[in-house]
């Protein structure tokens, strides 16, 4: 019989609640099992002491019986300096875009070699800037009346 310490998980809807258990590991996730050895509750706080709760003695017990961990539970073992930390896992092809997205990124690249570039201006001196219209001055009445604005 092959053993597993896995999440069982409880709690109601969108309510998370784990239980950490020994178990056979061909009974369902939240089955039969054959004991508790913990509680994991992610919706507390990482810092959190009752965050997850673990029977290290029971652990131990268990890991040299042959019982071997599921990936989460043997971080939160690693954590605890119950076992060594075991190694980050990598799935590089998870982040590669689908292929559709591929057929769409290399139909853009095609459009934008086919695509002629634009004429650059030649450079020539800037041209100045012409000079401002000198302004009316306020002591003629003319001047004063279009200023203001109509009120109506």
């Amino acid at each position: 019989m092959s053993l597993k310490i896995r999440l069982a998980r409880g709690g109601a809807k969108k309510r998370p609640f784990y239980r950490i258990v020994l178990a056979d590991s061909r009974s369902p996730r939240d089955g039969r099992f054959i004991e508790r050895l913990g509680t994991y509750n992610p919706l507390l706080r990482p810092d959190d002491p009752e965050r997850i709760k673990l029977k290290e003695e029971r652990i131990r017990h268990w890991l040299s019986h042959g019982a071997l961990p599921t990936d989460r539970v043997a971080r939160f073992l690693g954590a605890a300096n119950i076992i060594a930390v075991p190694a980050q896992r990598n799935n590089p092809q998870k982040g590669v875009p689908g292929a559709k997205a591929q057929e769409r990124l290399k139909a853009n690249e095609e459009a934008a070699a086919a695509a002629p570039e634009p004429v650059a201006e030649p450079a020539g001196p800037e041209p100045e800037p012409a000079a401002e219209p000198a302004e009316a001055t306020a002591e003629t009445p003319d001047a004063a009346e279009t200023t203001e604005p109509a009120v109506g």
